[in-house]
């Protein structure tokens, strides 16, 4: 996919962000906040949209699904549930790298975030609805998803190979030494 970062550019990024502690956060006060983020990945905040990118990148900072499987922002001392349509993040341009014969495909996500798929970032389709087709995904970081947008998924496809499973053949990608189907497993 033609973007405006080069590869070599997308892979130094990769593994420099900080994020706060926010699984070791055990905060006392408890509520709900009047954010949601849309199945197109728009952050909204009392039903209008958030403006500012940096602030929907500090805001995912600080974002944890819990065991209960709910979404909340997370600060030493406060825990706001919001409401996530489908997954809080969108890959939204994919990079392959090559180093010897190992190839990496890495994915930047609408905040900015840079993730190479490998077997700690998983890259699956689930099956969709019959209007939404395909629905591929990407493991960003602790319990975080990615849904891969349409032209990112297309694009996958100038990657992928034939490679056989215990005597099943199937298309997908190789990335960090995995190799990931790309067709749908549920």
């Amino acid at each position: 996919m033609s973007t405006s970062i080069d590869p070599e550019s997308l892979a130094a990024r990769l593994g420099t962000a900080n994020y706060p502690p926010v699984q070791a956060w055990k905060p006392s006060i408890k509520g709900e906040m009047a954010l949601r983020i849309t199945r197109d990945g728009e952050w909204m905040y009392q039903d209008s949209p958030i403006q500012r990118p940096a602030l929907v990148r500090l805001l995912a900072s600080v974002l944890r699904l819990d065991s209960d499987a709910e979404y909340y922002l997370v600060t030493p001392t406060e825990k706001l549930r919001i409401t996530v349509d489908d997954v809080p993040f969108l890959a939204v341009e994919v990079e392959q790298t090559r180093t010897d014969s190992h190839q990496s495909l890495i994915f930047r996500t609408n905040v900015d975030d840079i993730v190479a798929a490998d077997a700690e970032h998983e890259l699956w389709v689930a099956r969709g609805s019959q209007a939404t087709g395909p629905l591929p995904y990407l493991h960003v970081r602790a319990g975080l998803n990615a849904r891969i947008t349409r032209p990112v998924f297309y694009a996958l496809a100038d990657f992928a190979c034939q490679h056989r499973i215990d005597g099943q053949e199937f298309l997908g990608v190789f990335s960090g030494g995995a190799f990931f189907p790309l067709e749908c497993t549920g």
